[in-house]
């Protein structure tokens, strides 16, 4: 079985969260149980014609998956999934992905700072990293604009209730006005920079997970690394990218000529693509290997990290893999343009 392969999932039920959200529960068949097992921070890739859409999972581990939707202004996915998508309907399922997960092995002191959608991979983290030790602890920011537009509301109190102890929740609104001057406003650099001392010990943290909108991601890394926190522990992932810097069109270094030779392996096949200059080899080796998995396109999700065994590419953004990823050799193929005459992306590394 592919791991890229697409399966017909049956959707169990579907939960309204917000006025704008919902969570979408499957069904897994008795024979792909292995294939949909999951670690808690990963994402399910969907397929509905030729759309597809990443979204991360909400369940803890060892559950049957589930997805957290907010719906985005025109999208015609987030909007179907929501208003459309009723129980007993068929979808298009990629099989679990993604590197966004804690060690379950380890116990540990767990910081996760979220806004808005961004809570759905926090929620599986969370769960599953307090249920796996008695050790863990988990400390939970989470940035909304009103208090009625809380996503996993009722489920974040449940846990906090769960796990007295063990669990410390801070609610931050940005439109509603809170008893705590602290707690009302945007995460923004500020506010995480008075924030994060006031309610964690920062260096006693072991690992922090961040995810949300570009700006509070890369505020958030901007004030822990000013506060001493290696790059090792930061963990971040983003659930769109509207304000990024702009995309590189061209690299001087690309080959010339007809392009460069460009060898995928994928489920065990190696196939060979001749990729444009200034074409990513995700689009290029495309022509060729239809398979290839891929979701955003956009350098957010992850779908189409490969590691690159010969040759050189230049990767123009990347808000997926983290640094030892990159120092590794792995590359978000959707976003890598081959430097050297001839490349190997191994996707099955």
């Amino acid at each position: 079985m592919a791991r890229n392969d697409f399966h017909s999932l049956r959707v169990a039920d579907i939960e309204p969260l917000t006025d704008d959200s919902a969570a979408v529960r499957f069904e897994i068949p008795d024979d792909l149980v292995d294939a949909f097992r999951f670690a808690p921070g990963q994402s399910l890739t969907l397929r509905r014609g030729e759309e597809r859409r990443s979204y991360s999972i909400c369940a803890p581990a060892g559950r049957s998956p589930r997805i957290g939707v907010r719906e985005v202004a025109g999208g015609l996915f987030s909007g179907w999934l929501i208003h459309q998508v009723r129980p007993g309907d068929v979808i298009e399922v990629q099989r679990p992905a993604g590197s966004f997960s804690p060690d379950l092995e380890v116990p540990g002191r767990h910081v996760l700072i979220a806004a808005g959608s961004g809570i759905t991979p926090m929620l599986s983290i969370a769960a599953s990293v307090l249920a796996a030790h008695p050790e863990s602890t988990v400390t939970l920011i989470y940035g909304n604009r009103r208090s009625d537009s809380v996503m996993f509301a009722d489920e974040v109190a449940d846990l906090k209730d769960a796990f007295p102890s063990r669990m410390h929740l801070v609610h931050v609104l940005s439109r509603e006005p809170q008893e705590v001057e602290l707690f009302s406003g945007r995460l923004d650099a500020d506010r995480l920079r008075r924030l994060l001392p006031a309610t964690v010990d920062v260096e006693g943290v072991d690992h922090f997970w961040l995810c949300g909108p570009f700006g509070m991601v890369t505020d958030a890394i901007e004030v822990l690394t000013a506060f001493g926190v290696p790059g090792d522990r930061i963990h971040r992932e983003l659930f769109y990218v509207g304000d990024e810097p702009p995309v590189e069109t061209r690299h001087e270094d690309a080959p010339a000529g007809p392009g460069a030779e460009v060898t995928v392996i994928l489920d065990g096949r190696s196939t060979i693509a001749t990729v444009p200059p200034n074409v990513t080899v995700l689009d290029g080796a495309q022509k060729v290997r239809p398979d290839l998995p891929f979701a955003c396109k956009g350098g957010v999700c992850g779908t189409c990290r490969a590691l690159v065994t010969h040759g050189e590419v230049h990767m123009r953004r990347n808000f997926a893999l983290e640094k030892a990823e990159v120092d590794a050799g792995y590359v978000l193929t959707c976003q890598a343009l081959p430097v050297s005459d001839a490349v190997t992306v191994d996707f099955d590394s």
